[in-house]
C-alpha cells in the first residue's frame, strides 16, 4: 500500500473497530487452545475466564502502545517498522506473562497450572501474541491498502464522470448561448452564469464531499441550460416533500449523471421530448432520489452510434461504486426500462436522525 507522504501506514489501532479486531482474534486464541487436545489439565470456567482476561488484558495493552508509537514506526519502512511493532508486542506479552507467573505463585492463587512453568509460560505468551499481532496487522495493512485503492478508483470515477459532462455539454450550451445573444441577452446572461457555476461545482468531482442540497443545485442548473436548448420538447417535474436532509454528506456528481442521461438518451431522442419526473423522498433509513423519464426501448437506443444504454450503464456504475465507498453495500443504484419509460433510482442509508 503506498501512503501519502507523511500518512503513517502503520494500521491504526486507535479506533475502535481494529481494536475488536484485535481483542477478538486474542479471544479467539484462547477458545482454540481451551478445545484442542490437551494432556495438561481440564479446563474449568474458572481457568477460562482468567485465561482470557490475560489475552484481552495483554491485546489491549500492546494495542494501546502500538496507537501510540503509530507515527514513531511509520517513520521505519514496513519491513522494519513492521518487525519493530511485533518484536514490541512480544517483549510486552513476556513481560506481562511474568509478572502473571510470578504473582499467582507468590499468592497461590493456581490461576496457572503447576504443570506450566515460568519459562514456557512467558515463551507461549510471547509467541501466541507474535503470531496475533502479526496476522492482524497484516491483513488490517491489506485492508487499508484495499481501501486507498478503492478511493483511488472512486476520485478517477468522478474525473471520469466530470470530464465527460465538459465536451458535447459545453459545445451545445455554447451554441445556444451564441443564438440567444442577439434575441435574448438577459436570457444568455443568465445562461452563461448558470454555466459557469455548474462548472464550477464540476471542477470539484473528485475533490472532498457536496451535499443533498448541492447536488439538486447542481441538477437543476444543467436542466435550466438544457430547456433553452430543447424549449418546449423538456419539461420538469419535481417532487420534494419535505423534511428532506439537504445537508446529508454526499459524494460529488451522484444525481446530475442521472438527470444528464433522461435529457440525452431520453428526451432528446423522442421527436416529442417529454417530462423528467425527479423524486427525493426519506424513510426511517434512507434517502431515496428517483429520476423517471421517457425513453426509447432498449434495443433502438444500442443500434445508435452513441448508445444510450452503454452512457447510462457507465454513469450508473460509476455512481454506485462511490456510493458503495461512502455508505457501504447498504447504499444501491438501480435502473430499468419499461412500457416507454427508464427509471433509475439510489438509495443512500442515513444517519441516525438524518431525516431532518
Amino acid at each position: 500500500m503506498e501512503s501519502a507522504p507523511g500518512e503513517p501506514w502503520l494500521p491504526d489501532l486507535c479506533r475502535l473497530g481494529r481494536l475488536a479486531t484485535m481483542l477478538g482474534v486474542a479471544e479467539l486464541v484462547v477458545c482454540v487452545i481451551a478445545l484442542s487436545p490437551s494432556a495438561d489439565s481440564e479446563w474449568t470456567l474458572t481457568r477460562f475466564t482468567t485465561a482470557s482476561a490475560f489475552a484481552l488484558w495483554l491485546a489491549l495493552t500492546v494495542s494501546v502502545v502500538l496507537c501510540v508509537s503509530r507515527q514513531h514506526l511509520s517513520r521505519f519502512s514496513p519491513a522494519i517498522g513492521g518487525t519493530l511493532a511485533v518484536l514490541a508486542a512480544a517483549l510486552i506479552s513476556a513481560t506481562g506473562a511474568a509478572l502473571v507467573h510470578a504473582v499467582d505463585r507468590g499468592l497461590g492463587y493456581g490461576f496457572v497450572p503447576e504443570s506450566v512453568h515460568m519459562h514456557r509460560f512467558v515463551g507461549g505468551s510471547a509467541a501466541i501474541a507474535t503470531l496475533i499481532v502479526s496476522v492482524v496487522l497484516r491483513y488490517l495493512y491489506a485492508v487499508d491498502g484495499w481501501q486507498s485503492q478503492v478511493r483511488a478508483s472512486a476520485r478517477a470515477e468522478a474525473d471520469a464522470l466530470q470530464a465527460r459532462i465538459k465536451p458535447h455539454f459545453l459545445f451545445n450550451s455554447m451554441n445556444t448561448i451564441a443564438g440567444l445573444v442577439r434575441r435574448d441577452p438577459d436570457v444568455a446572461e443568465r445562461a452563461v452564469l448558470d454555466l459557469s457555476d455548474l462548472f464550477r461545482a464540476a471542477l470539484g468531482a473528485g475533490q472532498g464531499e457536496s451535499s443533498l442540497a448541492e447536488e439538486v443545485e447542481l441538477a437543476e442548473r444543467y436542466l435550466s441550460i438544457e430547456q433553452l436548448r430543447l424549449g418546449e420538447r423538456l419539461q420538469v417535474r419535481w417532487r420534494r416533500p419535505e423534511p428532506l436532509p439537504w445537508a446529508l454528506p454526499l459524494p460529488r456528481l451522484v444525481l446530475q449523471p442521472l438527470v444528464e442521461n433522461a435529457v440525452l438518451h431520453g428526451i432528446s431522442r423522442l421527436p416529442s421530448g417529454g417530462t423528467i419526473d425527479i423524486e427525493l423522498s426519506t424513510d426511517v433509513e434512507y434517502l431515496h432520489l428517483a429520476v423517471h423519464n421517457p425513453a426509447p426501448p432498449p434495443r433502438e437506443r444500442d443500434t445508435e452510434p452513441l448508445g444510450g444504454r452503454a452512457g447510462s450503464g457507465h454513469a450508473q456504475r460509476s455512481i454506485a461504486g462511490r456510493l458503495a465507498y461512502a455508505f457501504g453495500p447498504r447504499a444501491r443504484v438501480t435502473g430499468r426500462w419499461h412500457e416507454g419509460y427508464y427509471l433509475a433510482e439510489l438509495r443512500v442509508p442515513l444517519p441516525p436522525g438524518g431525516r431532518s
